[in-house]
C-alpha cells in the first residue's frame, strides 16, 4: 500500500463497546475480519535482548517524533522512551520543538517563561550554542534542549532565511558526536518548524492513538514525510508506528490497532503502550514513568520500546 491511497478513516460515528457484531467486526473504515486483539496476539511477541553497554558514544541518530494530531502522546514517548533508552547505557538528548513547552515542563518542572534562552535562541542567534541552552536533567546520561512560546516566532522569523528548513540540523551539527541518540518533540503542525525536525533527523517515530480519530490526516503526515525525503533528506526513513493510550478492555480501542496494524505492518511496534493514569502523574511530577514508578506496567512498556527501537535501528550504527 502506497502512503497516497491511504485516506485514514471516513467520517462517521464509531460503534459503541455495548455492541456486539453479529459477524465481523463493523468500524467506520469498513469490514475488519479480526478484532484489534485477535491480530495483536497473532503477532510475534516482541522479545528483543538486553542492549550492550558502549564502550564510546556516537554519533547519535537523529529521531522525530512527528504526528500533526495532537494529544497522541508524543511528549510522554520523547520522555519516557528517552529515559528509557539512557537506562541502558545511551547519551540521550531530547529536543523540546513545541512552542507549548510541554516537554521541558514534564521532565524537569520548569517554567518555561522563565527560561532565558531556549532552542528559539539556537535557532535565531548565532552567537547562541547549544551548551548555552543545554540543561542537565535528573536521569543520568539524559539532557535537554528546552522550549517556549517564543519558538512560535520562529516560524514566522525563518521564512526569509537561506536554507530555512535546515536551520535545526545546522545547529545540533556540533554535538552530533556527543550522544547516541536525539530524539525531538515536534508540534502536532507540519509547517516549517516540523519540516525541520524530519529535515535534521535520520527517522520518525509516529505515535498514533488507539482512538477513532487517530488515523484520520496520516496520508497528510505521510506526504510530508515524502516530500522532504524528496526534496531535503533522502536518507529519511520512518522508523515505526506506536500505538499509544491502547485499553485492550474496549473494541474500539482493539479494532482501532488492527487498523493500524493492517494499513502499516511490521512498520508497527510489537510494543504497545497502554492507558494509564500513572503516565499524567509522572508529569506532574516532572519525571519520567521509569524514575516515578519504576516497577509499573508503563516503565516497563518503555523499557520493552527502547529495546525494540534500538534493535530495529541499522545495524551499521554502532549504538543500535
Amino acid at each position: 500500500m502506497s502512503w497516497s491511497d491511504y485516506d485514514g478513516p471516513e467520517a462517521g460515528e464509531p460503534r459503541t463497546d455495548n455492541e456486539k457484531p453479529d459477524g465481523p467486526a463493523s468500524t467506520p473504515w469498513g469490514e475488519m475480519h479480526s478484532t484489534g486483539a485477535d491480530l495483536q496476539s497473532t503477532r510475534p511477541k516482541p522479545d528483543f535482548p538486553e542492549p550492550v553497554r558502549l564502550d564510546e558514544h556516537g554519533p547519535a541518530r537523529i529521531v522525530a517524533l512527528c504526528n500533526q494530531k495532537g494529544g497522541v502522546g508524543k511528549t510522554t514517548t520523547t520522555i519516557n522512551l528517552g529515559a528509557a533508552i539512557a537506562e541502558y547505557g545511551r547519551r540521550v538528548l531530547l529536543v523540546d520543538f513545541d512552542p507549548q513547552g510541554a516537554l521541558s515542563v514534564g521532565l524537569g518542572r520548569l517554567d518555561p517563561r522563565e527560561l532565558d534562552l531556549t532552542v528559539y535562541n539556537l535557532l535565531m542567534q548565532r552567537d547562541v550554542t547549544v551548551e548555552d541552552v543545554l540543561l542537565k536533567t535528573d536521569v543520568d546520561g539524559l539532557d535537554l534542549i528546552p522550549s517556549n512560546i517564543d519558538l512560535s516566532a520562529a516560524e514566522v522569523q525563518l521564512v526569509g532565511e537561506v536554507a530555512r528548513e535546515h536551520m535545526l540540523a545546522r545547529v545540533l551539527r556540533p554535538v552530533i558526536d556527543d550522544y547516541d541518540v536525539i530524539l525531538i518533540d515536534c508540534q502536532p503542525s507540519l509547517g516549517l518548524l516540523t519540516v525541520n525536525a524530519l529535515t535534521a533527523s535520520d527517522g520518525v517515530v509516529v505515535p498514533l492513538e488507539c482512538e477513532f480519530f487517530a488515523l484520520r490526516g496520516v496520508a497528510l503526515l505521510m506526504d510530508t514525510i515524502q516530500k522532504v525525503q524528496e526534496r531535503l533528506n533522502e536518507s529519511l526513513v520512518i522508523d515505526g508506528f506506536l500505538g499509544t493510550m491502547y485499553d485492550p478492555r474496549t473494541l474500539h480501542a482493539r479494532e482501532v490497532l488492527s487498523t493500524i496494524i493492517d494499513g502499516f505492518g511490521d512498520k508497527v511496534y510489537g510494543t504497545v503502550i497502554n492507558r494509564t493514569v500513572r503516565f499524567p502523574d509522572a508529569t506532574v511530577a516532572g519525571e519520567p514513568i521509569t524514575r516515578f514508578d519504576s516497577a509499573s506496567a508503563g516503565a516497563n512498556a518503555y523499557r520493552e520500546l527502547a529495546k525494540e527501537v534500538l534493535a530495529r535501528w541499522p545495524v551499521s550504527d554502532h549504538n543500535a
